[in-house]
């Protein structure tokens, strides 16, 4: 899944290649990604595209009084291209394509999405704000506010797990699954570990571990060609997606706790005392 710094790579990207251009017109290829019809997708032809915004992980291409605003979720991209075929697509097709932006003069973009399940978004809005997920969000990590004392309060009195907590968009906006076990592992801490028990070192710990990982990734990804954002992200990868590979930090085996849709990866030397996470049922580690 795309998250913040990538999104953020995607923002930079569009605000070079896209602002000041005319939409010629957007045409729907899948119509179940959609989730707004007034006013609808025609309303955006002859618009021309403003300063690009991101909301955690949403992008929002301000086009002419209106905003496109989609969210990629778990498979979803962004594909630039400088010349869009002369013959559009077949709407209704089962390949990845979900929707196309042709911009007056050549080029364009296409919404794609991989696999079965279909969870791309894509809203037309007066205001970002009207989108469900955006009104949402918690604060975003990269802000000038969000100092230390900020994430501080929002950990205070929260009984959940540490990885949800840094996962949950209303709480902090853009953290996914992946740079959440990025920052938990540079933080050495468990993931199951109860955010509310964190003493004061531990939160500055943790809090400068959410800095840097985020702010290291926005740097790598930036200037980095959209088509090649996914293999940047993964490149850079330390403990995410790795197991079975020794960790960087100690060269212990990363390991895995597999959930219903999703998984994590950790290293139990550097965050769980050596002890290995069975599931998140059975394991009562807090480390």
């Amino acid at each position: 899944m795309p998250e913040l710094p990538e999104v953020e790579a995607l923002r930079e990207f569009l605000a070079e290649h896209l602002t000041g251009r005319v939409v010629e017109r957007v045409l729907p290829l899948n119509v179940s990604v959609l989730k707004t019809y007034d006013p609808p997708l025609t309303a955006l032809h002859g618009g021309r595209a403003g300063t690009v915004a991101r909301y955690g992980k949403f992008l929002a291409l301000p086009i002419g009084d209106l905003h496109l605003v989609t969210h990629l979720a778990r498979a979803g991209w962004l594909r630039w291209q400088d010349t869009l075929p002369e013959r559009p697509p077949r709407p209704g097709g089962k390949g990845p394509l979900a929707l196309r932006v042709a911009l007056e003069g050549g080029g364009g973009f296409d919404l794609t999405e991989a696999g079965t399940q279909k969870r791309l978004a894509v809203y037309v809005v007066h205001d970002p704000q009207e989108v469900p997920g955006i009104a949402r969000l918690g604060p975003d990590p990269l802000a000038e506010d969000f100092d230390r004392d900020a994430f501080a309060a929002l950990l205070a009195g929260e009984r959940r797990q540490i990885k949800g907590v840094l996962r949950d968009q209303s709480v902090i906006a853009g953290i996914g699954n992946a740079y959440s076990d990025e920052i938990l592992h540079r933080a050495k801490v468990s993931p199951f570990k109860l955010a509310a028990s964190f003493d004061e070192d531990r939160v500055t710990h943790l809090y400068t571990a959410v800095q840097d990982t985020l702010r290291e990734a926005v740097a790598r990804s930036h200037g980095v060609e959209a088509g090649r954002l996914k293999a940047e992200k993964k490149s850079g990868l330390r403990v995410h997606g790795r197991t079975g590979e020794p960790c960087p930090e100690c060269g212990d085996t990363i390991r895995e706790v597999s959930f219903a849709d999703s998984s994590l990866q950790y290293c139990p030397t550097c965050q769980t005392g050596g002890e290995p996470l069975a599931d998140r049922r059975m394991s009562r580690l807090l480390k």
